[in-house]
């Protein structure tokens, strides 16, 4: 496997402008790169740059604390991928894995599956700086358990 479809070419700072965001999409047409992944406003501009190329286009929800409402969560979802997303990237309630509330987890983790199904790959941030050993086992067992790819 090549290293290159390997990468996430990405560009999350809150001061991304269109030229950032141009030059990112255009290096990951030159480089053949798995993905581009952007903030939700740049998506309808990402999609329409990399029509027929190769490149995936990757956004993230409830970015960067996910501490959003799942009603939220999927709202951007839907949002995101009818403006064009191909995957999106959630962050997990970070402060309700930490309360051991697993059910809000995972039911937060459910409604982004449940706004992609079948239309985009959903894979979920957890924050592994911020958690503990037995946070991070639980984070993943949740996400795998509410359907995640």
């Amino acid at each position: 496997m090549e290293l290159n479809r390997m990468i996430d070419h990405t560009i999350l700072k809150a001061d991304a402008s269109k030229e950032a965001v141009m030059q990112i999409i255009e290096e990951a047409k030159k480089y053949h790169f798995y993905s581009v992944c952007i903030n939700p406003a740049w998506v309808a501009l990402a999609k329409e740059q990399l029509q027929g190329e190769p490149v995936a286009v990757c956004t993230v929800i409830g970015f960067p604390l996910g501490a959003n409402t799942s009603e939220t969560k999927a709202f951007e979802t839907t949002d995101a991928i009818n403006n064009g997303a191909d995957e999106v990237d959630m962050v997990i309630n970070i402060g309700a894995l930490k309360s051991k509330d697993d059910q809000k987890v995972q039911k937060d983790i459910e409604a982004v599956v449940e706004a992609a199904k079948d239309r985009a790959l959903v894979k979920v941030i957890i924050e592994t700086s911020l958690l503990d050993r037995e946070e991070i086992i639980r984070a993943c067992e949740l996400a795998k358990a509410a359907g995640a790819d």
